[in-house]
């Protein structure tokens, strides 16, 4: 049986040469986030913190990180959920975020695309790929969005953490690359966006550097209580299959992510700049007034094409 290159105690974690005890590696997790959070100036103390947290591994991880940092430097903070409707998958992983808030005395607020958009995700997705040819998680993914922002900036967050990881990152950078979409990775890294807006809340990253089967393995350690399934909708998504094919490259060259993402981040100022300079001035929307790119955002053009508006 290994052991931890740091003492003699039975490992539980195994990377590129670095075994680590159950101590250590909570450690190392826990070290490591802080250290990400504080080279990236991702927190300040006159922040307001919104955590978007689902119940899921990553986003429980990210919600007691960042509660962590934020008590121990005094920073105010809020988790947010999102209730897409998804039947017998986000009721249970809610009702785990409940809890989880309950235990720890995070403040938690709940808004539902029903309450939103007047239809749940499991209401509108077979509509949405049959007429529109838009598969869930395009939906919900620009429906979950806005809805983050939007609620966030109601309730007066400066920054909105979410549970990001590193593999999230790779995949995002290879499915923009894929898809020719360069200027989609310029606003990616630890704080996403090319330019300030007030009507858009900062995102925040703190476990960008961290693997998914770490925040799966921090999960377990601590005993958080989290179901590890996927979302139903999981492989209807280009993402799943990017996933992977990254896994693959994982497992046959032991870092590749590290590498893809580092890699990433030496360009990413110039690419920043690039962009910066062809950017033209946000629009708002003629709908809800929020900051777009066009005349109507991309959440109103979606209600109307699903004919959700009153």
């Amino acid at each position: 049986m290994a052991k931890c290159n740091k003492c003699e105690q039975k490992a539980v974690y195994s990377n590129q040469g670095l075994v680590l005890c159950k101590e250590h590696f909570l450690d190392y997790f826990e070290t490591k986030i802080e250290k990400t959070i504080k080279k990236y100036n991702l927190f300040s103390p006159s922040d307001q913190v919104c955590i978007a947290a689902s119940g899921g591994k990553d986003s429980l991880a990210a919600l007691y990180t960042t509660m962590q940092f934020c008590k121990e430097h005094s920073i105010s903070f809020f988790a947010l959920a999102i209730d897409e409707g998804i039947g017998g998958y986000r009721d249970h992983t809610l009702d785990d975020l409940r809890n989880f808030c309950q235990a720890y005395e995070i403040p938690l607020h709940i808004v539902s695309f029903k309450e939103q958009y007047g239809a749940t995700l499991d209401q509108i997705r077979d509509k949405a790929l049959a007429t529109l040819n838009k598969k869930p998680c395009t939906v919900c993914g620009i429906f979950r969005r806005t809805s983050l922002n939007r609620t966030a900036r109601a309730l007066g967050a400066t920054k909105l953490v979410t549970g990001h990881n590193l593999d999230d990152e790779a995949q995002s950078l290879l499915m923009n690359q894929l898809l020719g979409n360069m200027s989609h990775n310029a606003s990616l890294g630890p704080i996403t966006g090319l330019s300030a807006n007030d009507k858009f809340v900062p995102r925040v990253k703190p476990l960008y550097f961290i693997l998914e089967k770490e925040t799966r393995l921090f999960a377990f350690l601590k005993k958080f209580k989290v179901e590890f399934n996927e979302c139903p909708n999981i492989n209807l998504s280009f993402r799943m299959q990017v996933r992977d094919q990254l896994n693959e490259m994982e497992n046959k060259l032991p870092g590749a992510k590290h590498g893809m993402v580092n890699a990433f981040l030496e360009i990413l100022p110039l690419l920043k700049k690039h962009y910066q300079e062809k950017k033209t001035e946000f629009s708002y929307c003629l709908e809800c007034g929020d900051a777009c790119s066009g005349k109507v955002c991309n959440a109103c053009r979606l209600e109307e094409e699903l004919e959700l508006k009153d």
